[in-house]
């Protein structure tokens, strides 16, 4: 994987006595490269709630639950994985690896204690209870995505929505993966597929709880590509998430056209563990390239230019001292105590007295702001919608007349779909915005438009479309994502992106519960009590035919062309910011701060020779 451009016409086998040694591979393992594999590994391991509608007959059958019951585990299911704002505000204040740590906890936790429900080793437990056992679980999604993409944000801020794109793409994967793995490990066995969702994203976190830290930024310069901070690693894992993504499409669809034995799943798994494990190939050729670089900066002689300063500068660099001088001040006299109320009454006005877009918002000045309010209504309609479809596939198919295998294809098939929209969005976003301007909100609300097109399928039952329903739902449900935390990192800023972050994803089982239990639940339920005589209560609770659903996705679909009513207003509100560099902070404040400085220091040396040479004409 290291190229000989990279190695500066080293021979083969000096390029490998050279990464052969400890001290090369101190370096890889600490450096921000691995840091990212590690970030990639951990959240492959964290799509568990995606594959809900694989276990939820287990969870229906063994604990004699109604449709409306188990939507109800569902939105709770939904509840814990989006509301992440304890988990943001914690990351605000402590290092990653706590809360990599105690989400590791709290997914063992949970999910191993529902294993136990429907395994019968314990007593059934009331609904009430295995709601906070799926919601306990399902929140340590949150706090696994706050440890590691947060923190790779943080480390790459001039690449946001490509990183954005690729993690949250092999999140998307996870439900795929897990399908594999435990087919190989279990067999066919949904029960305990429940166990191994609880044991391992909980080994993974653990083991690269302290590989995943906040790095200094070093920012870049224009039409300069460096190895610690370009994107030709992150196209590398795009092309084998992409390969990945096709291997598991591949496996997914000979697996339900054949019957595969225990041995052949074991083979299928290794060979999808081989390919999870390349990343650190290109990690290996990036560190690699960055020892060169600096063994080549370290090979050039330093050149030294002494300028002496003009009459203009000194002035202009005096005034930037005074002008320092006088912030310095100002900000000492701001941080003195004060009073109570004047606190209180100064963090009332500048909560609704905010920064410019693309500055560091306040957690109150985000969270009030008609930016937020906004993308939080968009978000509710587009998230809600979609992930309603998502976790209804399996009773869809069945209501519709598809057969088994069929329905467990196309569940499975949503994890690619829903890793093709973030992956796209998030690498096309990114592309789109660089090169000519296009603002994402935009992309959300043609996203949002594309969705009614697969509630519209499911709506009217057309023959044979839930193949391609499930395809474009899964995309849609996939691309909103990093599309919607790339806009809160950009308008509202970096700086308290962890908690930001999570509140985004409050809207997600808001929009659920809505959508989810309130409309789709219930109108199933009243359309399966009419076939059943009137009523649920013991017996056969399935609802079979088109009206099932007809009803529920029609006002789903509603809702979505809302939502993108509703996002364009953030398109208007955010056209200007767009129009310019986003990202220019990022390269230039830094060289800013180098020269003023260096210009200060100029002025403290010119006056330090004029004082001197006045005192050497006293004495």
């Amino acid at each position: 994987m290291v190229t000989a451009e990279a190695g500066g016409g080293h021979g083969a086998a000096a390029v490998l006595r050279e990464v052969s040694t400890a001290r090369f591979a101190k370096q890889v393992v600490l450096g921000r490269w691995f840091m990212v594999f590690a970030c990639l590994l951990i959240l492959s391991a964290s799509g568990a709630t995606y594959i809900f509608a694989i276990y939820s007959k287990v969870l229906k059958s063994s604990l004699g639950y109604d449709q409306r019951t188990l939507n109800t585990l569902s939105f709770f299911k939904d509840l814990g994985a989006n509301v992440g704002v304890i988990s943001g505000l914690i990351n605000e204040v402590t290092p990653p690896w706590v809360v990599l740590s105690m989400g590791a906890a709290m997914n063992l936790l949970g999910y191993l204690m529902i294993y136990l429900a429907i395994d019968g080793r314990t007593a059934r437990p009331p609904v009430w209870l295995m709601c906070i056992y799926i919601c306990i679980g399902a929140n340590s999604q949150s706090f696994a995505n706050t440890g590691a993409l947060v923190t790779c944000v943080k480390n790459f801020p001039e690449s946001r929505g490509i990183v954005l794109g690729l993690l949250k793409g092999f999140v998307g994967l996870s439900g795929a993966i897990f399908t594999q793995l435990y087919l190989a490990i279990y067999g066919d066995d949904a029960k305990s597929l429940v166990l191994l969702i609880a044991w391992l994203p909980a080994a993974i976190s653990i083991l690269f709880v302290h590989t995943v830290r906040i790095m200094p930024h070093r920012p870049s310069r224009r039409g300069v590509a460096s190895a610690a901070t370009g994107n030709d690693a992150f196209f590398c894992f795009l092309y084998i998430s992409i390969g990945l993504a096709i291997y598991l499409l591949t496996m997914i669809v000979v697996q339900n056209q054949t019957n595969f034995s225990h041995a052949a799943y074991t083979v299928s798994a290794t060979a999808l563990l081989l390919i999870l494990f390349l990343p650190l190939g290109v990690v290996i050729r990036q560190e690699y390239r960055i020892k060169w670089e600096l063994d080549e900066s370290l090979r050039e002689s330093p050149t030294v230019t002494v300028e002496k300063p003009a009459a203009d500068a000194l002035q202009m660099s005096a005034n930037t001292v005074v002008t320092s001088t006088v912030k310095t001040e100002t900000e000492a006299a701001a941080a003195s105590p004060q009073p109570p109320s004047s606190c209180l009454g100064s963090c009332l006005r500048h909560m609704f007295n905010p920064p410019p877009q693309g500055e560091d918002y306040s957690i109150l000045q985000a969270l009030v702001s008609v930016d937020m309010l906004v993308l939080f209504l968009a978000t509710i309609c587009g998230v809600g919608g979609t992930l309603t479809a998502i976790d209804n596939m399996g009773q869809i198919g069945q209501s519709l007349g598809y057969p088994a295998k069929s329905i467990k294809t196309f569940i499975s098939l949503i994890s690619i779909w829903n890793y093709a929209g973030r992956v796209t969005s998030g690498f096309a976003s990114e592309i789109f915005l660089t090169r000519y301007k296009f603002p994402r909100p935009l992309m959300l609300t043609l996203v949002l438009l594309l969705a009614c097109v697969g509630h519209l399928l499911i709506a009217f039952g057309v023959s044979q479309s839930l193949y391609a329903a499930s395809v474009i739902i899964g995309f849609c449900f996939g691309a909103q994502w990093p599309l919607l935390f790339a806009i809160i990192s950009e308008v509202f800023g970096l700086k308290y992106y962890s908690t930001l972050y999570n509140f985004g994803s409050v809207a997600s089982p808001i929009g659920a519960y809505v959508l989810n239990v309130r409309v789709a639940g219930y109108l199933y339920d009243v359309e399966a009590a009419k076939q059943h005589g009137g009523s649920l209560s013991g017996g056969d609770k399935t609802c079979l035919g088109v009206q099932c659903f007809r009803k529920s996705f029609l006002i789903i679909t509603a809702a979505t062309v809302a939502g993108a009513l509703i996002s364009l207003v953030l398109v208007w509100r955010t056209r200007n910011f767009y129009k310019g560099d986003i990202y220019a902070k990022f390269r230039d404040d830094t060289a800013g701060d180098e020269a003023n400085t260096n210009s200060i220091s100029a002025v403290a040396e010119s006056k330090s020779i004029i004082v001197n040479g006045h005192n050497s004409k006293k004495g």
